[in-house]
């Protein structure tokens, strides 16, 4: 099927989305029948508000470039899609859009709440008696989209925090007379992928990090003040790693926002910060002085501590959406899925957007130890083989280049030319 594709990003960004955006791009170029190739800015909104860009008159050096680029190039979102049962209008127009300007392949990248959108799209499509091929491309530090073993751009947040945790960890240690004890608060609402992996930076039973707490472990503050003096009476200071989302013995995140209510456009709860709590309740009890570390972004754009592993397979399902898209498939979202053996191998394969959208993986409990305060070895030898290799960033001056789209700026008109494979119309109130 001839035609126009459409790429697009949504969510937060991670170290290796825009290799994603490359793996589109570059594996949609070697085929006619994608004729023309479009970016839309900042995710489903830039369809919605015909924010296109015409990504061939880019030069290839720049989306060479972008591989090793933080942040979204493209631009992102988080806009909610009603589905077909709520409201036809957002559904509707962007089915009417893709009709403009001939757009038959439509690439998502992103996270489970993306995966819905996609998954919308896809529905409305076929509803409409649109023919759209729709791939969904996985991206999410949290590491909790289902059915794939993991997801690009979790191994190299891993590895950044795991490294952070190392070094942070050694100053502290230097600093045990004066300041005692330090928080490190991740990325995660309801998976505990992130806090996990900082294990990685332990060698002996000195190093940091000392206590991991995981939101699927109810947290007790009674078992936290225990853990803490166990550690500190032990090594004489406590490096501790946090997850943001952790919840007590009733299920309620223990630093939701006082007024319960505030919510994103996907109604997750908005978090105060943990670690800060926790900082409060150290100092009160022990009279520790206690430092709170809070990478936040960083451990999403941090490019230069990168894991080869990640950039490879980010790349990989970005060209793999395309080769699926033109085989014929739709409505699905691209997996890695791990190979038996000591060796780490992968094969790609999909699964079903409606099986993905809204949906979370946790870590097993069974790599958690039973005290509830750290990994198993099953955790380390899963997420071990994912942050090997390092990445050669282009520097100038000492100091990394990340490009950005020359064309951002510059959107695109309607096409005139409609393929011969175009069907009527059909109203999504048309379709119930």
């Amino acid at each position: 099927m001839r035609g126009n594709c459409i790429v697009a990003q949504s969510g937060g960004p991670t170290a290796v989305i825009n290799q994603s955006l490359c793996g589109v791009i570059q594996e949609a170029q070697g085929h006619k029948e994608i004729e023309e190739i479009y970016g839309a800015r900042n995710g489903i909104l830039g369809l919605l508000k015909e924010e296109l860009i015409d990504l061939r008159k880019e030069k290839a050096s720049t989306i060479d470039g972008l591989g090793t680029t933080p942040g979204a190039a493209l631009g992102s979102c988080r806009y909610r899609l009603k589905s077909c049962s709520e409201s036809y209008e957002d559904l509707e127009k962007i089915i009417k859009i893709c009709r403009r300007y001939n757009l038959r392949y439509f690439f998502y990248i992103g996270g489970n709440d993306s995966m819905d959108t996609a998954n919308k799209v896809d529905e409305a499509a076929k509803r409409m008696n649109y023919r759209l091929k729709v791939i969904g491309i996985p991206k999410t530090i949290d590491n909790d989209l289902v059915f794939t073993d993991h997801c690009p751009g979790f191994a190299s947040a891993a590895k950044y925090l795991a490294i952070s945790v190392m070094e942070a960890g050694r100053h502290l240690e230097s600093l045990y007379n004066s300041e005692t004890v330090a928080i490190l608060e991740t990325l995660g609402r309801n998976t505990g992928w992130l806090a996990g992996s900082c294990a990685l930076a332990k060698r002996s039973k000195e190093d940091a990090p000392h206590l991991i707490y995981f939101p699927e472990i109810p947290f007790s503050i009674d078992n936290f003040i225990k853990d803490v003096k166990e550690v500190y009476h032990k090594i004489g200071g406590v490096f501790i790693v946090v997850s943001e989302g952790l919840r007590d013995e009733k299920g309620n995140y223990v630093c939701a926002r006082k007024d319960r209510v505030s919510t994103d456009a996907f109604g997750h709860p908005e978090l105060e910060g943990i670690s800060d709590y926790l900082k409060k309740v150290i100092e009160s009890r022990f009279k520790l002085k206690t430092r709170t570390i809070k990478p936040d972004i960083c451990q999403q754009s941090a490019v230069h501590f990168a894991s080869r592993i990640d950039m490879d397979e980010a790349y990989l399902v970005g060209k793999e959406a395309v080769k699926l898209a033109l085989e014929g498939k739709s409505g699905c979202m691209v997996i890695i899925k791990r190979r038996k053996g000591k060796v780490y191998k992968r094969r790609i394969s999909t699964v079903n957007l409606s099986l993905v959208a809204n949906m979370e993986k946790r870590v097993p409990l069974g790599w958690i130890t039973k005290k509830g305060n750290f990994v198993s070895k099953e955790f380390i030898e899963y997420v071990r083989p994912l942050i090997q290799g390092e990445v050669n960033v282009p520097t100038q001056n000492g100091i990394p280049c990340y490009p950005r789209l020359e064309k951002r700026g510059t959107v695109v008109s309607p096409t005139t030319t409609y393929s011969k494979v175009s069907s009527p119309e059909k109203p999504l109130s048309d379709t119930k």
